[in-house]
């Protein structure tokens, strides 16, 4: 079974800060939900760490020799919100070690949330001596999973059991409403949400996690839920329960009746001399609750015409039987053609995120937040067979961090269906064998991840020790995720480099090859022009080879940037033959004798002798063809080298990430607004990880180009081409009008 990580407490020890309460001398305000079972603490940090920035040099005046620009590390401040589950016989031991540790002079009120609310009012006001300020719980909980929907990736996820990957995660979209949403607590609550601030709890039931709680704890005498649970997923509810077969020989086909369906649970229970095991009545009183409450959500779905239903609360907890028992149940009563059901990762937390936000008074589509998973415990498993290590004991705590963004983040414009938008092209949640090859390779490039990250700061001594504690922290979080792939999501290269990047700057490591980017983009800029004068001399048709050769090498080689712009564009020796793994260079060359487009958008990298030996001469073609470009930099001083071509056609902005993929659903909206003020209609995607491992699937509502050269034998293997295949995909919308290329087809995927 399946919950998020947790750190056991005995009331008789003090709480490890360190490891649950984190960043606590940084700590501000705080808000606590207290529900019929469990207690959810959240709390509002300031948190410093180190950025890369850029600072150029008015090299027109500088000797030969002398570094064009510097990188420096500079200290920022940024806002985290964290949030601790744990059960409510922790309730006096939490309340003590919140007056210790995070209750400052200024604060008077502390908001609080949940029936717990009420019932612990006293005992909060006397331990913490604040007043207690109650919000509205059915409030809290849908504004809560609002944001939750809109800001978390893979929040929700669809549950099934006998699929090659059980958990399907959904990407974040800002369509989410109608919707109805089932809490699980101790009882059940059912909720139709329309729209922000329209919704109304429209049912419910008594019978819910309190009741598999209570008389699971009659029927096996034990006391903790957790306990309850893993003994359910070792039973055998055929043993307890009467089934269809059991009174009829078989099926009851006239009825749909199928024999192995449940006629009466706990039907068997009163044969005579008999004894059942505990784990037996366990899974059969799991299977019970589980099975009423998908059949009441399927009757209000329907009453309410709504499609889309989402299931939460701590009886949930990812825990497979129930989550099975649930979408079995419901697709049983709707013949799997009306409902889409959905679980929710982190529902715990819904009532105290908007609660929290109150009493910032901050509006929570303000920001674009995301998840830290350097501090979030994720999904994981408590099953002994999966991983007997970090089985879940009872007094457990769960964890959640989410990262106020510098930017807010939106879809591009120009993506063809938003909702279908998956930016991987590998889930390595599906294929066992992927996921084991790619957690080998981040596991093998680790030393050398933490060598540069040292090297990257070599005035400062704690730097060494720094690197190490990344280490372990990475190095659980891959261990963690061989044994739970779903921990946070979707598992993917992607994902496993967000993992990486976390754990760097959760040390203060933003850039581990800021030296090496540096001394790469200081050779490459002093043989800028030279290649541009090369590529001068060439026939126009020989030129536009060139700089697709160019761009597509650049990132291949890493001898320095003299002997990489000499075998580009000087020597004979070095071809990229064709046909490539994917060719579709004859159609781009044919576009490109028609007329120019009018605004290209080209994802880059940020620095590095790619971008400036064989971005940017490709670049500076399209400007001088007519084509305005926006692109995105960490250089300034890249657009003066290409101040020759009118300046103001060459915008360079940010993309929103800092990582080598790309996700197209979540981009800076200032980007977004600059694609559809200036009528984008070429997207230029290049590198391995934007155009390869994110982006090999996706389709556009322009004309778009993916380039890359596939630098990993395993990939390549796997896209059916060699080390070292190239891929160039030139891809029309279907319908889509060019003025003289109308027959240009989409290149097949």
């Amino acid at each position: 079974m399946t919950e998020r990580s947790s750190h056991s407490m005995d009331k008789s020890i003090t709480l490890p800060p360190d490891e649950i309460f984190r960043n606590l001398e940084n700590a501000k305000r705080f808000a606590i939900d207290i529900g019929g079972s469990l207690t959810k603490l959240a709390y509002y940090s300031t948190v410093q760490h180190k950025v890369a920035k850029v600072r150029s040099f008015d090299h027109t005046a500088k000797t030969e020799g002398d570094p064009l620009y510097e990188i420096s590390m500079q200290e920022e401040v940024s806002a985290r919100l964290h949030f601790i589950k744990f059960e409510n016989a922790y309730i006096e031991t939490c309340l003590d070690f919140i007056k210790d540790h995070l209750v400052n002079t200024d604060t008077k009120v502390i908001k609080a949330t949940g029936g717990g609310a009420h019932k612990f009012k006293d005992l909060i006001e006397k331990k913490l001596k604040l007043r207690v300020d109650k919000e509205d719980e059915m409030t809290c909980l849908i504004k809560g999973c609002n944001f939750v929907l809109r800001n978390i990736t893979h929040e929700a996820f669809v549950y099934a059991k006998h699929a090659d990957s059980e958990f399907r995660f959904q990407n974040t979209h800002p369509d989410i409403f109608p919707y109805l949403l089932i809490n699980i607590g101790s009882g059940v609550s059912i909720f139709k949400v329309e729209s922000e601030d329209t919704f109304e709890r429209v049912g419910g039931s008594s019978i819910g996690g309190g009741t598999f709680w209570g008389l699971g704890a009659l029927l096996t005498k034990t006391k903790r839920f957790d306990e309850l649970l893993q003994l359910a997923s070792k039973g055998q509810h055929t043993n307890v329960d009467m089934l269809v077969k059991d009174i009829y020989g078989g099926s009851y086909g006239s009825l749909g009746l199928t024999g192995d369906l449940i006629a009466s649970s706990f039907g068997k229970s009163a044969t005579p001399d008999k004894e059942f095991s505990k784990e037996d009545m366990a899974k059969s009183l799991l299977h019970m609750i589980s099975n009423d409450i998908g059949q009441l959500a399927c009757l209000y779905a329907r009453l309410h015409n709504l499609t889309r239903v989402y299931f939460g609360g701590f009886f949930i907890r990812g825990h497979p039987v129930t989550m099975h028992t649930i979408t079995y149940s419901i697709n049983f009563f709707t013949k799997a053609n009306f409902v889409r059901i959905f679980f929710l990762m982190g529902s715990s937390f819904f009532c105290l995120i908007h609660c929290y936000f109150f009493l910032l008074y901050l509006d929570p589509n303000q920001y674009s937040w995301g998840e830290n998973y350097a501090g979030s415990s994720g999904l994981m498993s408590t099953s002994p067979d999966l991983n007997p290590m970090q089985r879940a004991r009872s007094g457990t705590f769960d964890m959640l961090e989410m990262d106020r963004l510098e930017r807010q983040l939106v879809n591009l414009p120009l993506l063809q269906d938003p909702s279908s938008y998956i930016p991987d092209t590998v889930d390595l949640s599906e294929d066992a064998l992927a996921r084991e090859y790619w957690l080998y390779c981040f596991e093998e490039a680790l030393d050398g991840v933490v060598k540069r990250a040292v090297a990257s700061q070599p005035d400062l001594p704690e730097a060494a020790e720094r690197a190490e504690k990344f280490r372990h922290k990475y190095q659980h979080k891959l261990q963690t995720l061989r044994h739970q792939p779903f921990a946070y999501g979707s598992l993917t290269v992607r994902s496993l480099l967000d993992t990486r990047e976390h754990c760097l700057n959760e040390f203060n490591f933003p850039d581990p090859y800021s030296k090496i980017k540096q001394g790469e983009n200081d050779m490459a800029l002093k043989y800028f022009q030279k290649v541009v004068k090369s590529l001068e001399e060439l026939s126009w048709e020989q030129r536009q080879f060139a700089l697709v050769r160019g761009l597509l090498a650049g990132n291949v080689f890493d001898w320095g940037a003299k002997a990489v712009s000499e075998v580009l564009y000087y020597s004979p020796l070095f071809s990229i033959e064709r046909p490539w793994l994917v060719d579709a260079y004859d159609q781009w060359l044919e576009r490109l004798k028609g007329p120019p487009h009018k605004c290209a958008l080209f994802f880059v990298d940020n620095s590095g002798i790619d971008i400036i030996l064989g971005v940017f001469p490709f670049v500076r073609e399209l400007l001088c063809r007519g084509t305005e470009v926006r692109s995105y930099t960490v250089l300034p001083l890249i657009s003066e080298k290409l101040s020759a071509v009118k300046e103001d056609r060459l915008t360079l902005v940010q993309s929103g990430s800092s990582s080598p993929c790309l996700d197209l659903s979540r981009l800076d909206k200032v980007l977004a607004g600059v694609v559809r003020e200036r009528h984008v209609d070429l997207v230029i995607i290049e590198g391995m990880g934007r155009a390869i491992h994110t982006n090999y699937y996706a389709m556009l509502s322009c004309e778009s180009l993916k380039m890359a050269v596939i630098k990993n034998s395993w990939l390549a293997d796997r896209l059916g081409g060699k080390l070292f295949s190239v891929v160039f995909k030139y891809e029309v919308p279907p319908g889509h009008k060019t003025t003289t290329l109308d027959h240009v087809p989409v290149t097949p995927s």
